[in-house]
């Protein structure tokens, strides 16, 4: 089995975290999310505190929102004691590299869940880039059951942090966090379950001969 990764953006509540896990358990693979973080933390001396921060909000405005490249260089570096080695935009610059350890240094295969790793590591052979969508009424099923929360609370958390996994992207890539042509294959879990889903991706790495 060749070394791969599989990164998957995910709607909240849509199932795509559980689809991670399984593809995980199912491959003997490794599986990272907030993991990335206590990486770059680890990588940078960083407090951890900043990359939770960092990859909870958004604290400059819509200018780099707007902008059609984002503000992600994979060439700048700042070093500590610059005014910028703090700055959100170094902070992920450092999550970025970790990201790209993990298939050069690494050479382990794994699930990544979000950090905007299908745009990190775009272009990469044996990078397979998945996102996981489903209607608004299917992804309150989901929280309601799986978390307990009422549905008026779901539909407010869910369009909370959609629209900030969106911003996100957008931010620091320029492109589109649900647009088809950022991913290899794009898979809504309204009519399609968790378990053929995990499937559809194991078929999707035979075909590129990843296993």
């Amino acid at each position: 089995m060749k070394t791969f990764i599989i990164t998957i953006a995910r709607g909240l509540g849509s199932g795509g975290s559980h689809i991670g896990h399984a593809l995980a358990e199912e491959l003997a693979i490794k599986y990272y999310d907030e993991e990335i973080l206590q990486m770059a933390a680890d990588l940078s001396g960083i407090n951890e505190k900043y990359f939770w921060d960092a990859n909870t909000r958004i604290t400059k405005g819509q200018v780099a929102i707007n902008n059609s490249t984002g503000v992600y260089n994979k060439n700048v570096t700042y070093k500590e004691g610059d005014k910028e080695y703090l700055s959100n935009e170094n902070i992920f610059n450092i999550q970025a590299q970790v990201l790209k350890n993990l298939v050069f240094d690494n050479k382990q295969s794994c699930v990544v869940i979000g950090k905007a790793a299908n745009y990190v590591l775009r272009g990469l052979k044996n990078v397979v880039k998945i996102n996981i969508q489903a209607p608004q009424d299917k992804c309150v099923k989901n929280l309601t059951r799986r978390l307990g929360l009422g549905t008026n609370e779901a539909i407010a958390l869910i369009e909370k942090t959609d629209k900030y996994r969106s911003d996100y992207y957008k931010y620091y890539t320029g492109g589109s966090w649900i647009s088809p042509k950022e991913y290899d294959l794009c898979i809504n879990t309204g009519s399609i379950n968790e378990a053929y889903a995990t499937k559809m991706i194991i078929d999707l790495l035979r075909q590129r001969e990843l296993i």
